[in-house]
Formats: structure tokens, C-alpha cells, sequence
């Protein structure tokens, strides 16, 4: 004789686990750490005086 199967309960476990995976994949395209974050920032800013540093002033 087979199991038992509560079907409620596979179809939750099922959405758990496919919205488990969303989050991971959204974790990895998108998750930065506060220092990534503020350094991604400070790279940028340096980078925009740099090029502004260059740049000719017109009269």
C-alpha cells in the first residue's frame, strides 16, 4: 500500500521552493554589500573629477 500524500502541503513546499530560487537568483544579480556599495560610489565620484579635471572651460 502507497503513502499518504497531502497534496496542500506538496504544492506549498513546491511555492517555497520556487520562491526560494527567485530570491537567490535576485540575491546574485542584485544583492551588494553596504562596502561594495559605498565603494562602487566613491570609484564613480573619483572617476567624474577626474574626467571633469580635463575638461576645458569655455569663455
Amino acid at each position: 500500500m502507497s503513502n499518504v500524500t497531502n497534496l496542500r502541503q506538496v504544492r506549498k513546499d513546491r511555492a517555497r521552493t520556487e520562491k526560494r530560487a527567485a530570491a537567490d537568483e535576485n540575491a546574485a544579480l542584485h544583492g551588494r554589500t553596504k562596502a561594495q556599495r559605498i565603494f562602487e560610489a566613491t570609484q564613480n565620484a573619483m572617476a567624474k573629477k577626474k574626467l571633469d579635471d580635463h575638461q576645458f572651460e569655455q569663455e
